[in-house]
C-alpha cells in the first residue's frame, strides 16, 4: 500500500446481487450448447464432504511429480488452490509443454484448452480435463462443418485466395487444424494486433482479407481500436444463414470478415453497465477485456487481456477505484488480493462463465484419487492429422514478429 493511502473497503465490494441464473452457472447441469460430453464416468465426492481439501492433498502427494497441475484464471478459488501454476489458455498449455517430466496434465480449464496441451505436449503426457462438460461456448459456437462451408462461399465471392484464416486461441482443435491447412495463425487477446499485422501482409498490398473466427467481438476491436481500420470494413458471416447472410459484393469489399461468435461472459456487459458504474462511483477505471463489445471497449478507459488486467491492477495506486468488464471470479480473486483499491464487478448481476465452473473441487479430487489408484479418466486427446495441422497454426502464432 502507499504509504499515507487509506485502504478503501465496502460491505459489496464487488456490487453484485444474485439471479436465478446464478443457480445454472454454479451447478453441473448440461449446458445444452455444448458439444462436450455432460456425464462423469464415477462417483464424485459430496460437495459438503469435510474432507475435500484433505483427500485433494492426499492424492497429489501420493502421485508427486507425475502430475501437473493447470489452473486457469476464471476457475473457482477451492481449484485454484491446488494449481501448480495459473495463468491464461496460452500461457497454461506452454507451461504443461515446458514440463516432460510430469506423466499427467490435469487441466482446470475447458476443453479447447486441454486440446492445445496435448497438442504441445509429448506422446508420453497424458492431459486430464476434470469434467468433460467443462466446454467452452465461444469454441463451440464455430464447428469445422461450418467453417468448411465458409470457405466454400469464400471461394464463390472469389475472394478466398486473397483471405488468410486468424483463428482465436479460444477455438476448437479441428478449427486451429482449419487455419493451419489455409496458412493462418492463431492469436491470443494480447498478439491479435500482431497476427492480424501479419495476415494483411500475406497477401497483395491492399487487397488481403482476414477471416477471424470464432470471437467477432475481439477481432472488430482490434482492427477498429488499434489498427484504423473502420466498422463498415468488417462484415459477420453468421454460419446459420445461406452464404452467412452476405452477398458477393459484401464480402469483396470487406477487409474483416468475422465468424458470428461471442463470449457468453463478456458479452453480457453493455454500455448501460459502463454508464451506471461511473455515475455510482465517481472517479472509476473502466477496465475491459476485448472479448467485450465495441460500444463497451469504446466507452472504457482501458482494454487489455486478462494478463494485462492483472497486471493493471498490481500497479494501480492505493485508493483508486476500477470497474472491471472480465470473468467474475477473477475478479473477485483481484478484490480480495487488493483491499487497499476498490474493485467492482462491472455488471451488477452474477456473471461466472458456466462451463469453467463445472470443475470443481469434488471433481478434481475424484480425478487426482483416481490417477493415484492407476485409473486415467477424462483423457483429452487430438487425432494426428489434426494436430499436425493445428500445431502449424500455433507455430506460426510462436513465429509472429
Amino acid at each position: 500500500m502507499r504509504k499515507g493511502a487509506t485502504p478503501v473497503t465496502t460491505t459489496e465490494p464487488l456490487d453484485v446481487q444474485p439471479t436465478a441464473l446464478a443457480l445454472l452457472l454454479l451447478g453441473r447441469e448440461a449446458d445444452p450448447r455444448s458439444e462436450r460430453g455432460v456425464e462423469c464416468p464415477g462417483d464424485l465426492p459430496a460437495p459438503s464432504d469435510p474432507d475435500l481439501v484433505a483427500r485433494a492433498r492426499a492424492a497429489k502427494a501420493r502421485l508427486g511429480d507425475r502430475v501437473f497441475v493447470l489452473g486457469h484464471h476464471y476457475q473457482r478459488d477451492e481449484v485454484i488452490e491446488f494449481a501448480d501454476v495459473t495463468g491464461d489458455s496460452f500461457k497454461l498449455a506452454r507451461d504443461a509443454a515446458a514440463r516432460p517430466q510430469a506423466e499427467f496434465i490435469v487441466f482446470c480449464g475447458v476443453h479447447f484448452m486441454a486440446e492445445s496441451a496435448d497438442i504441445l505436449t509429448s506422446d508420453d503426457q497424458r492431459v486430464i480435463l476434470p469434467d468433460l462438460a467443462a466446454g467452452c461456448s465461444m469454441a463451440d459456437m464455430a464447428t469445422a462443418e461450418q467453417v468448411a462451408e465458409c470457405w466454400d462461399v469464400l471461394a464463390e465471392a472469389g475472394v478466398a485466395d486473397v483471405t488468410v484464416p486468424v483463428a482465436y486461441m479460444n477455438s476448437s482443435a479441428d478449427i486451429k487444424a482449419f487455419t493451419g491447412r489455409h496458412g493462418g495463425t492463431i492469436c491470443t487477446s494480447s498478439n491479435a494486433r500482431r497476427a492480424l499485422e501479419w495476415a494483411f501482409g500475406q497477401r497483395p498490398a491492399g487487397g488481403g482479407k482476414v477471416l477471424f473466427l470464432p470471437d467477432q467481438h475481439l477481432g472488430r476491436n482490434t482492427a477498429v481500436r488499434e489498427m484504423g481500420y473502420s466498422l463498415e470494413d468488417c462484415v459477420v458471416y453468421n454460419p446459420h444463414k445461406p452464404n452467412g447472410g452476405l452477398s458477393a459484393g459484401q464480402l469483396r469489399a470487406a477487409k474483416m470478415i468475422l465468424w458470428r461468435g461471442h463470449c457468453s461472459v463478456h458479452g453480457r456487459f453493455s454500455l448501460e453497465s459502463v454508464e451506471d458504474v461511473r455515475a455510482r462511483i465517481p472517479g472509476v477505471n473502466v477496465l475491459v477485456h476485448p472479448e467485450c463489445r465495441n460500444e463497451v471497449v469504446a466507452a472504457a478507459d482501458l482494454v487489455g487481456s486478462t494478463e494485462y488486467i492483472i497486471k493493471a491492477l498490481d500497479a494501480a495506486p492505493a485508493g483508486s477505484s476500477w470497474a472491471i468488464g472480465t470473468e467474475l471470479n477473477l475478479v473477485r480473486r483481484l478484490a480480495k488480493a487488493h483491499p487497499d483499491k476498490q474493485i467492482v464487478f462491472l455488471d451488477k448481476t452474477v456473471c461466472f462463465c458456466s462451463t469453467m465452473n463445472r470443475i470443481d473441487l469434488p471433481h478434481l479430487v475424484w480425478t487426482l484419487e483416481s490417477l493415484a489408484d492407476g485409473k486415467v479418466v477424462n483423457r483429452i486427446t487430438v487425432d494426428p492429422e489434426t494436430e499436425r495441422f493445428a500445431r502449424r497454426a500455433l507455430e506460426q502464432m510462436l513465429a509472429l514478429p
